[in-house]
């Protein structure tokens, strides 16, 4: 779990694309005082959207597997695109369910959201926040189905069956994508992280979180349900795309 040390998000203006230099300090952090007056004003209109939709989803899918044995995860989660059940539009729809049976699985993403992603949306503004939230997402799901398709083409015939018909989702993909936003846009930010009873600078933490999810990631150990290098995939994605806005916005202009 995370904290922020709020007077180390502008310890210096961030040189990075999306972002006004002109901005004043409070203006690139939290807004305290409208955080203090209610939980909805910490939150901008996309991540608050954000975290609601995902909650409504995750009930949606805990309630009608439970009292009417319909799964919402096979029809949306991403499937592996030699499987029947595979179409298209679950490289979106993966993002937005998460494990029925885990209320901590849909928690932490959302958490995360809420820790990071407001900050980046009243840096980045609305629009170019919920794109790069997209993207990330959507490259987190491409990148997770071609590590699923060399695994296939290097696994025995009777552990192809598995693997062919494994499901993915959650939104970690775009939160990695998240997380490494907030280690470029504000490197030298504390990050308290429960149980370390020290601070960790965003940049060290999302480069070690990186490793490890790499480590993990080739490790492939057995029973290891979680997708790391869909993790790696999100963050991946997001470079690409901060890359792409601070090139675009040197020649043009912040183009939202």
């Amino acid at each position: 779990m995370f904290f922020i040390k709020k007077n180390h998000l502008c310890s210096k203006k961030p040189q990075i694309a999306g972002i006004n230099r002109n901005f004043a300090p409070q203006q690139l952090g939290i807004n305290m005082n409208n955080s203090r007056n209610s939980f909805a004003g910490m939150l901008p209109v996309v991540t608050k959207n954000l975290i609601i939709i995902n909650a409504i989803i995750w009930l949606a899918q805990f309630v009608l597997l439970s009292r009417a044995n319909i799964d919402l995860t096979g029809l949306f989660g991403l499937h592996f695109p030699a499987a029947e059940e595979f179409r298209i539009y679950q490289l979106v729809t993966y993002m937005f369910l998460h494990d029925p049976y885990s209320f901590s699985h849909v928690f932490f993403n959302m958490f995360a959201v809420f820790m990071f992603g407001r900050t980046l949306e009243q840096v980045w503004g609305p629009k170019r926040f919920l794109t790069y939230y997209l993207v990330t997402g959507i490259g987190a799901g491409l990148i997770q189905l071609l590590i699923l398709y060399i695994r296939v083409q290097a696994v025995l015939p009777q552990e192809m069956f598995s693997m062919v018909n494994s499901v993915t989702v959650g939104a970690s993909g775009a939160v990695f994508g998240i997380l490494l936003a907030f280690g470029l846009l504000f490197p030298n930010a504390e990050l308290f992280i429960i149980p370390f009873p020290f601070p960790i600078k965003a940049k060290w933490f999302v480069i070690g979180y990186g490793l490890l999810e790499l480590f993990f990631g080739v490790a492939n150990r057995s029973g290891d349900n979680v997708a790391h290098f869909a993790h790696l995939g999100g963050m991946l994605f997001g470079i690409f795309m901060i890359l792409y806005w601070r090139k675009r916005d040197r020649k043009y202009g912040r183009y939202y």
